[in-house]
């Protein structure tokens, strides 16, 4: 099927010239860093198509990002577990717009001791990011192949390495990214490029979307802490430049924070003595009170201890203000970005 002509765009300042006029598909782009990524490429010239599961929420990023940018942004429903769906996703957009650029972002954090999860927590966690960054590269790299474009996969510092009470997310984001460097291996003499992100903390607003399990007080404000420290965590926005920077110039593999990479080097030299250190933090963290439902960040309550209040209202304030910026807002589906 022959493709439509691509829509005019206006004159926008740093545009990128590996990426003005190409066609961009971000998966997981309703919210959070899929949503960043989404704004920065429509930044740099892409006509970007943002997918996800929840059409009013994508609808609602779609808006903001015409407003902040000027673009052209499209929206598709779509549920990156079915293969059929994200088949059918970017069939349309490739018959649209073309299609230069893929990034696979969906995904899902789950945040409990292992004594509080089972095989179905660890199931939803490999099809949401496995599954869906499979899906996405699967049927993206034949229009891939035509256009010589750029692959994204997103996975994650808690992928290099296993993190306590993030171990459902740590092992879907290692299979993300063992697909991604065996992809680049493959495709790069089709002139393809795959780039593997492993970002460390961000302040994406997560905190409100992710689930929590055991007592889920305690580890929403753990987590929320961290996630929004300063020493340990980065700006969302910042690192969506930095990612799209690295998918411009078609780089093999991007590690985001000092702490992530720190904890990457640390990790190749001595496995050992990392497992022994991640072990003794381990302890730190809050026990389990069994298992049950998991519950967002909005609905999991604060910690019951004063010390753990005080040190979640410090630590989270800056990921509290990027809830806005990146369409945190509300409540999402169970399983999403």
């Amino acid at each position: 099927m022959p493709r439509s002509p691509r829509p005019a765009r206006s004159p926008r300042p740093a545009r990128s010239p590996r990426l003005g006029g190409l066609s961009a598909v971000v998966t997981g782009g309703s919210r959070g860093l899929g949503l960043l990524i989404g704004q920065e490429l429509a930044r740099q010239g892409c006509v970007v198509t943002l997918a996800a599961r929840d059409g009013d929420e994508l609808e609602r990023a779609a808006a903001r990002l015409r407003e902040r940018t000027g673009a052209t942004v499209r929206v598709a429903v779509c549920d990156v577990r079915e293969q059929a769906a994200v088949r059918e996703l970017l069939r349309a957009t490739h018959a649209r717009d073309g299609l230069d650029v893929v990034v696979a972002n969906a995904g899902v954090i789950q945040v409990a001791p292992v004594a509080a999860v089972g095989a179905e927590e660890f199931g939803d966690a490999m099809d949401v990011m496995f599954g869906g960054a499979l899906h996405t590269a699967l049927e993206a790299l034949p229009y891939l192949r035509e256009s010589r474009g750029r692959l994204a996969l997103i996975g994650s510092v808690g992928g290099l390495l296993g993190v306590p009470h993030l171990l459902p997310y740590s092992c879907a984001k290692a299979a993300v990214g063992a697909l991604a460097e065996g992809l680049r291996a493959e495709t790069t003499a089709d002139g393809v490029s795959v780039t593997a992100v492993h970002p460390g903390l961000m302040r994406t607003g997560s905190h409100r979307q992710a689930e929590f399990g055991g007592d889920t007080g305690a580890e929403f404000g753990w987590f929320s802490a961290a996630a929004g420290a300063p020493l340990l965590s980065m700006d969302a926005e910042r690192a969506a430049r930095r990612i799209v920077a690295a998918v411009a110039r078609r780089r093999a593999r991007l590690v985001l924070t000092p702490a992530a990479k720190a904890a990457q080097l640390t990790h190749g030299i001595a496995p050992g003595l990392t497992t022994r250190l991640t072990a003794v933090g381990a302890r730190l963290l809050p026990s389990t009170e069994g298992r049950g439902p998991l519950r967002q960040g909005h609905e999991a309550g604060e910690p019951r201890h004063a010390v753990a209040r005080r040190l979640r209202a410090w630590g989270s304030a800056l990921n509290d203000r990027a809830v806005k910026r990146a369409n945190q807002e509300r409540p999402g589906p169970r399983t999403s970005s």
